[in-house]
């Protein structure tokens, strides 16, 4: 499986970006995505997640929730972020990854947990 993310870019506090993530190759029928982010000097972290088969199953960092929609297009295999209101602080190069079936829900948020990653992109968000 090969991911490609695509949609970053330079924007202003309170802009909008809609980050999307192509999956290729030999995907599952169910599969789950998930975003993560790191800024320089820091570690990757969480941001958000979803199962395709459940839109429901969508969780959100703390730091993101009420700004961020994670969904997917099970017709293009493709997953998006749509980011509202964005922050200095959500600065950051920005990776998508794929998982399988979650056994736990703590997987949905475990870097480790995830199968395949792309190249990530960036996101600079200036005041």
């Amino acid at each position: 499986v090969q991911l490609q993310a695509s949609g970053g870019g330079l924007v202003q506090a309170g802009d909008s970006l809609r980050l999307s993530c192509a999956a290729s190759g030999r995907t599952s029928i169910n599969y789950s995505m998930g975003w993560f982010r790191q800024a320089p000097g820091k570690e990757r972290e969480f941001v958000a997640s979803i199962s395709n088969w459940s839109p429901g199953s969508a969780s959100y960092a703390s730091s993101v929730k009420g700004r961020f929609t994670i969904s997917t297009d099970n017709s293009k295999n493709t997953a998006y972020l749509q980011m509202n209101g964005l922050k200095i602080e959500d600065t950051a190069v920005y990776y998508c990854a794929q998982g399988g079936i979650p056994h736990r829900l703590s997987d949905y948020s475990d870097l480790n947990w995830y199968n395949y990653w792309g190249q990530g992109t960036l996101v600079t968000v200036s005041s």
